[in-house]
């Protein structure tokens, strides 16, 4: 059963932008090691939102190019 999207996570690219900016902050070195701790799990936070974005879209892509007429989609199971 697929889980209920959440609907305060923000979207693909509102996540891949504030990732981005918090890579940015982190490498800059500026920041307390309290307020780096921080950054970096609000930034494991949103790089799991970006994978179960990303996931979703390939099994559509999956669905949506199988040939066959019965297909549905499958749940997907990223390699460890």
């Amino acid at each position: 059963m697929k889980k209920p999207a959440d609907p305060t996570a923000p979207s693909f690219e509102q996540a891949l932008t504030e990732l981005e900016s918090i890579v940015d902050a982190l490498e800059k070195g500026d920041m307390s090691l309290e307020e780096s701790l921080t950054a970096f799990e609000r930034g494991v936070g949103l790089t799991r939102t970006c994978q179960e974005a990303l996931d979703a879209a390939e099994q559509r892509v999956r669905v949506l190019t199988d040939a066959r007429p019965e297909a549905e989609p499958e749940p997907f199971t990223p390699d460890d």
